[in-house]
């Protein structure tokens, strides 16, 4: 099994700003699906609370994944998005140790 990291972000939204986070969201997530080592990347809304949205993603390793966060796109985008919080996010890094195929 490949040693994948798997991160997710669960930002908590100022109600009215979401609208603007999904609009950036939309922006950038092409650019960094693309960005070296990303091989997954989805946005989340939690069923209860629609200002909390979590970000799921898949990285080749933990060095790709901090490229991208030392990158230009990175903190450009975290820039805008921090300003619209209501809490501070929970990040959050894993390695699957099991996986179930379906059949």
């Amino acid at each position: 099994m490949v040693e994948e990291l798997i991160r997710v972000v669960r930002m908590t939204f100022k109600p009215q700003d979401v609208p603007d986070f999904m609009n950036l969201f939309h922006e950038v997530s092409p650019c960094i699906r693309r960005f070296e080592g990303c091989k997954h990347l989805e946005l989340w809304e939690d069923r209860r609370y629609p200002n909390v949205l979590t970000t799921y993603s898949i990285w080749e390793s933990d060095a790709h994944l901090e490229a991208y966060r030392k990158s230009e796109l990175f903190r450009k985008t975290w820039d805008r998005t921090r300003m619209w919080f209501a809490a501070p996010p929970e990040a959050h890094s894993y390695r699957r140790k099991v996986q179930v195929e379906v059949s």
